[in-house]
């Protein structure tokens, strides 16, 4: 005879909907608070680097010999002669509009040529990030299942040696492997989602594997730890002594009290495969967001790095409030502060 199976209705379940509603609000405005002053503050550092940095339109377009005359009609024609405060709220007030300004190299919208390579950088991370997810959560959670054994003992071993392999090195050995030597996939490119999920994922998997290594070994690493702490707490004890079964004590209460650490170390881990990104594209041919700020920034072009220091920034803060609001939702300790 099958138990028929609960299910909580009337006004304890709509109470428990409001105040799992209210944790993710009260989680979504806080992450939002935060937000707001650091992109702020993000934004007016970013805009002082041009004067900092003394570069001028003026120079790049008529080098080193150019008249003071020369000059200040060109820094004028880019609005440069005005106070640095209005010049900010100019840009400011543009950049809400989705307008990041004109390129000093080549008179091009920033916003556009961003676009062009955002989107082959966020197929490489995003992949990365997903392969470095779930590999890294197998490994964790088998070798937190398998604690103390010698399967544990070399899932550890395993991700420490990955986690000090550099990602350019890793994307070298890709490369002779299985473009090389195989010649199962493509060395270098890029193919759009557009043309085709096939050739897309050929050109990605490698880069994003490269990239997915430190992942793997973080997660991992993060992800055991967690779970082993929340078997010893006594109320997984308590669950034991009451005869749920071991499934049922995993996934109801180790397994959400466990993953918090591992979340939080994507907070982290984003910001650094932006960065990595760079080496990535350069080993795999890859005309991406990392390849074009490094080309920005040898040149020159002052608000082309602008744009890019600002969509970094927008990322980064972007993708850890999703980190905070899928932790206030699934992870219980999160909401006590731990």
């Amino acid at each position: 005879m099958v138990a028929d199976t609960f299910v909580p209705t009337g006004p304890v379940f709509l109470t428990g909907v409001r105040r799992a509603g209210g944790r993710i609000l009260v989680t979504l405005a806080r992450s939002v608070a935060i937000f707001i002053p650091v992109f702020f503050v993000g934004t007016l550092l970013t805009f002082a680097l041009r004067s900092m940095s003394g570069l001028s339109p003026a120079r790049l377009q008529l080098g080193e010999d150019a008249t003071p005359e020369a000059i200040h009609q060109i820094e004028s024609q880019w609005g440069l002669d005005r106070p640095f405060l209005a010049q900010y709220w100019s840009w400011f007030t543009g950049l809400l509009h989705g307008e990041l300004g004109t390129s000093w190299v080549n008179g091009a919208d920033i916003s556009t040529l961003i676009g062009l390579g955002l989107g082959v950088s966020l197929s490489v991370a995003i992949l990365a990030l997903v392969l470095g997810v779930v590999l890294g959560s197998v490994l964790g959670t088998v070798a937190a299942l398998r604690r103390t054994t010698w399967i544990d003992r070399a899932i550890t071993g395993f991700v420490t040696v990955v986690s000090v392999m550099p990602g350019f090195v890793v994307g070298i050995v890709l490369v002779e492997i299985f473009a090389v030597a195989l010649g199962w996939l493509p060395s270098a490119g890029y193919s759009p989602l557009a043309a085709g999920a096939g050739p897309w994922l050929a050109h990605v998997i490698l880069p994003a594997l490269a990239l997915s290594f430190d992942i793997v070994a973080d997660v991992a690493r993060q992800l055991r730890t967690g779970l082993v702490s929340a078997y010893r707490e006594n109320y997984v004890l308590g669950a034991m002594v009451r005869g749920l079964s071991p499934r049922r004590i995993f996934f109801r209460h180790v397994l959400r009290n466990g993953i918090g650490p591992a979340l939080a170390t994507l907070g982290i881990k984003f910001p650094q495969l932006i960065g990595a990104s760079v080496v990535a594209e350069w080993i795999f041919g890859l005309q991406g967001f990392g390849r074009f700020a490094n080309d920005s920034a040898q040149a020159g072009d002052v608000p082309a790095v602008q744009g890019v220091l600002v969509v970094s920034v927008a990322m980064v803060v972007t993708f850890n409030l999703i980190v905070n609001i899928v932790l206030g939702r699934i992870a219980p300790a999160s909401q006590r502060g731990v």
